[in-house]
């Protein structure tokens, strides 16, 4: 098995230089799993921090040789559980096929104080996909 760390350069660089955006897990048959840090994003919304969100997963995915269809696993953390409906509208937009296993948390505060929601995935991705050169 071999773990590669990783913050490509073709997605938005991590807020503190303390994590990796990715952690990618080489699997024996060639498959890899993919492990992204929680992501935030700006706006004055939560339809426009959301949308920011899958903006940034869909970039770090892609760096991988993955899309948004490999995610297996989505972790959200909402600090006002109440405007679920909202996200779940915006998460709709870029998960179109079968929903993958699923975790929402209400939690008081994020990393940054204006930050409304944070999301992290867990993707699988078949043998052969390769991250972008």
């Amino acid at each position: 098995m071999k773990i590669t760390l990783d913050n490509p350069a073709s997605a938005p660089q991590p807020l503190s230089p303390y994590y990796s955006q990715v952690a990618r897990v080489e699997q024996a048959d060639g498959s890899a799993l993919l492990f992204l840090s929680g992501q935030i994003a700006e706006g004055d919304t939560l339809a426009e921090q959301s949308r920011g969100v899958f903006e940034t997963i869909e970039a770090l995915l892609k760096a991988h040789g993955a899309t948004l269809a490999d995610v297996v696993n989505i972790r959200t953390y909402l600090t006002d559980i109440g405007r679920l409906a909202e996200y779940g509208a915006v998460r709709r937009e870029f998960l179109t096929g079968t929903p993958p296993t699923s975790m929402t948390f209400e939690v008081p505060r994020l990393f940054k104080e204006e930050a409304q929601i944070e999301v992290e995935v867990v993707a699988a991705v078949s043998a052969g996909s390769r991250p972008a050169a």
